[in-house]
């Protein structure tokens, strides 16, 4: 039986040529019959796959023979399975049924904090960031120095609706081009003499903010290497983390072991899950928290939009 995978990664090292490479990276996909996103610029590569195992397997073969990739940190996840209805001869198991497309494009930036012209890389990554913590380091971190250590969420607000570190700051920003702005605002100037812990989903999002905390005078900024994926991998529900992690694809969330609590509410009947889906408004992209009752008895419309529910 085929076996279903995804992939995430990220590089950042200095590209002379985004465009060949994504021309290069959009035909090694589609030979293989993967989809996802794949987002290149002058600053690297930040990729989300699935498909068959094998072909997953290729797919990272040919991309490590390219120099600049050639030690990609990958984390790896179970995927929703293939859809065995569309076989192809690239694709003869089917194609992911966790993403629609592949989506192969050249951006200013990899990640988009509409910052570009602050982010240093050279060939060993992003220059001036915050230090980088193992799971294990963090949790020693956490041992010497106790409640003075701040977790900062580097995501959507919306993310960690479902899942976050206890006690984390979470800055109320919708997508990333807010947080220059944030960080900007002073809310968090009381913030920049303690240890202050980003973390995201794979990491790349902390890249780029632990160096816009470092150039802004936070004097003890850090990285969660790899992630809350790399964390959940290493301490499952064991550990800091508490609830599911909000993914951007078909599955909407994961959870790292069976023994994982929703820490959020249905905004319709308050019954606990870590269930997302979008506004029913055509016109909204907001992300709510709807457990599978209500999501299959109820059009659920976030405030901005109960109006136009009826």
């Amino acid at each position: 039986m085929a076996v279903s995978k995804i992939i995430l990664f990220y590089v950042f090292t200095p590209l002379a040529d985004p465009d060949a490479v994504r021309l290069w990276q959009r035909d090694l996909c589609e030979s293989l019959g993967l989809r996802g996103r794949i987002l290149i610029s002058g600053q690297g590569i930040n990729a989300t796959l699935g498909g068959e195992l094998d072909a997953v397997k290729t797919y990272l073969r040919k991309t490590r023979e390219f120099r600049a990739f050639a030690n990609v940190d990958v984390k790896w996840s179970e995927g929703s399975g293939l859809d065995a209805a569309s076989p192809t001869p690239r694709a003869p198991h089917g194609y992911s049924l966790d993403f629609p497309r592949l989506s192969v494009r050249v951006r200013d930036e990899i990640v988009s904090f509409g910052a570009p012209g602050e982010l240093v890389v050279d060939a060993g990554g992003v220059v001036g960031g915050g230090r980088r913590l193992t799971p294990e380091q963090l949790h020693s971190l956490v041992d010497e120095q106790g409640d003075e250590v701040v977790f900062f969420d580097g995501r959507n607000s919306f993310e960690a609706e479902i899942g976050r570190f206890e006690g984390a700051v979470v800055p109320s920003v919708s997508n990333t081009r807010e947080f220059v702005a944030e960080l900007d605002s002073g809310r968090y100037d009381h913030l920049k003499s303690k240890p202050v812990v980003t973390y995201c989903t794979g990491g790349i999002r902390c890249e780029v903010l632990s160096s816009l905390m470092v150039s802004r005078g936070f004097s003890e900024v850090y990285q969660l290497d790899g992630g809350i994926v790399r964390y959940g991998e290493t301490y499952g529900d064991s550990g800091l983390w508490k609830g599911s992690l909000y993914v951007f694809d078909d599955r909407m969330s994961v959870d790292f072991t069976p023994d994982a609590l929703p820490i959020a509410s249905c905004v319709d009947c308050g019954e606990a899950t870590s269930r997302m889906q979008n506004c029913l408004d055509p016109a909204c992209r907001r992300q709510l928290v709807v457990c599978a009752d209500c999501s299959s008895t109820t059009a659920v419309f976030c405030e901005l939009h109960t109006v136009s529910a009826g």
